[in-house]
């Protein structure tokens, strides 16, 4: 896979992804980290115009520097419980928008969660267009990928994870929940929110209060809310 962008790519390099480097030849200003941990890592690297770096990154803001990088190892559920404790999981029903896709996953990082459940079908992948997106979080986040994702929510709870679903429709608010426990934040798809059979397997459902005109909000600002509210109970 190719990503692009300096934040993303150096922090691709950090994680040890990167295997080749292509960079703009006429890029002069703000690679210097960059390049030393290229040199540093004994990566392979090229300049290239801006016509090819433009069509590698599919036209794409690549800010003059593009890698290459090791396929991701997606991790089981399992590894995903193990990985944080109390348990902060966040489960994406449908997200298709490879920007809220990177967005949610920057939010989640920053939260220290555990990582990201994605289903196989339906969903934006894994692209240089999230990665970019997700300011180079995505190359530290772990995500597991599965094929039914009400199956393995069954799966989490079993494990005592409790599914925390936002719902604009939900009469209870975020901050009424008690979110100290282990919990799998489901944060459902762009317009139509949580699906059935998603939503008939979270223990509680939550809103955000909203005070003005609009209904709802984007995803990944309603994905960072909660998931913030859920670090400030467990810092108190």
């Amino acid at each position: 896979m190719q990503i692009f962008g300096i934040n993303p790519v150096l922090e691709a390099l950090r994680a040890g992804r990167v295997t080749s480097l292509t960079v703009s030849t006429q890029r002069r200003t703000g690679l210097r980290e960059l390049l030393r941990l290229a040199e540093e890592r004994q990566i392979p690297m090229r300049r290239a115009d801006r016509r090819e770096l433009d069509q590698v990154a599919s036209g794409q803001h690549h800010q003059g520097v593009v890698a290459t990088v090791r396929p991701r190892t997606t991790v089981t559920l399992e590894e995903l419980v193990a990985a944080s404790d109390p348990a902060l999981i966040v489960i994406l029903d449908g997200i298709e928008d490879p920007h809220n896709l990177g967005a949610i996953a920057r939010v989640a990082e920053a939260a220290g969660a555990a990582g990201l459940v994605i289903q196989t079908r339906r969903s934006a992948p894994v692209s240089g267009a999230a990665v970019k997106a997700s300011a180079g979080a995505l190359a530290h986040l772990r995500v597991a990928s599965v094929v039914n994702l009400p199956r393995a929510l069954e799966e989490l709870k079993a494990a005592g994870i409790w599914a925390v679903g936002l719902d604009a429709a939900a009469e209870q608010s975020v901050y009424d929940v008690d979110l100290r426990v282990p919990i799998a934040l489901v944060i459902g798809g762009e317009g139509r929110g949580l699906r059935r059979l998603v939503r008939e397997r979270c223990d509680w459902r939550v809103s955000l209060p909203m005070g003005g005109q609009v209904a709802s909000l984007n995803a990944s600002v309603a994905a960072g809310i909660a998931l913030f509210e859920a670090v400030r109970q467990r810092m108190g």
